[in-house]
């Protein structure tokens, strides 16, 4: 990639993670309870719908008693950055709406991971939106199949829907679409790669958290963010080793 495009891709994901923070302080909150729009040290609006505390709750700290409202300082900021250069255009087939695709579901995934870390839910206003976005995103490409990548969210759809009759959250399977759709449109391969990785990534997870006491056999984890970072990262490997094989290798003169 060039120094342009991570470039814009390093700003735009730093605009989008100042723009989600207020949304992230808003809706982390338990299931059934009312949206926090309050600091709940002074009681001061941090996100009503006025546009001046909008910008106020972006800085993470109420503009009242400067108390630190949402996830720690820059985490917001920072992961959709921290995403997005990685990710090349992969080759054909996969066509031009991939990249575009893996921006939005880094951008929405940030979003949705914070919130589950910080509560243990997904927000239908966020789950809904973000699969929809993905597949709109995806028929509008050239390349890729549309088919598959439909067939395989239905896919990633139905395991998770079983997963969650045995204990399982309902939001991952409101996000299964998502991350279905834009692995099935590289291939099942990926599809099997992509959600195989982020259930060893939260296996590895929570092993770490029970050999340092930090959990119990019947704690309960997050599984959303590991379900994101499976599929980004196995379809940014991916992408790198199809751009390597891609590159033209250099001859030597005089031969």
């Amino acid at each position: 990639m060039s120094v342009v495009t991570v470039t814009i891709a390093l700003i735009a994901g730093l605009a989008a993670g100042t723009a989600a923070r207020p949304l992230i302080t808003t809706r982390s909150v338990p299931r059934g309870e009312p949206l926090r729009l309050t600091c709940p040290t002074c009681s001061a609006a941090t996100a009503s719908p006025s546009p001046r505390n909008w910008i106020r709750a972006a800085t993470g700290r109420c503009h009242a008693c400067r108390t630190r409202l949402g996830p720690a300082p820059l985490a917001p900021n920072t992961s959709p950055a921290r995403y997005s250069p990685p990710l090349p255009p992969p080759a054909p087939p996969a066509g031009p709406a991939q990249p575009s695709t893996q921006y939005w579901l880094a951008a929405c995934g940030t979003t949705l991971a914070l919130i589950d870390l910080a509560v243990h839910r997904l927000p239908n206003v966020l789950t809904l939106p973000t699969s929809t976005g993905t597949l709109l995103l995806l028929a509008a490409g050239q390349h890729g199949s549309l088919l598959r990548a439909a067939a395989a969210a239905a896919a990633v759809t139905a395991v998770y829907l079983v997963l969650a009759l045995v204990g399982m959250g309902w939001g991952d399977v409101k996000l299964a679409p998502a991350v279905g759709a834009l692995l099935g449109w590289s291939s099942w391969a990926a599809v099997l790669g992509g959600v195989f990785t982020g259930f060893a990534l939260a296996a590895g997870a929570s092993t770490a958290l029970l050999l340092t006491g930090k959990a119990t056999g019947k704690s309960r984890i997050a599984f959303g963010p590991y379900m994101l970072l499976g599929a980004l990262a196995y379809l940014g490997r991916e992408n790198l080793a199809s751009q390597s094989t891609r590159r033209p290798t250099s001859s030597r003169p005089g031969h």
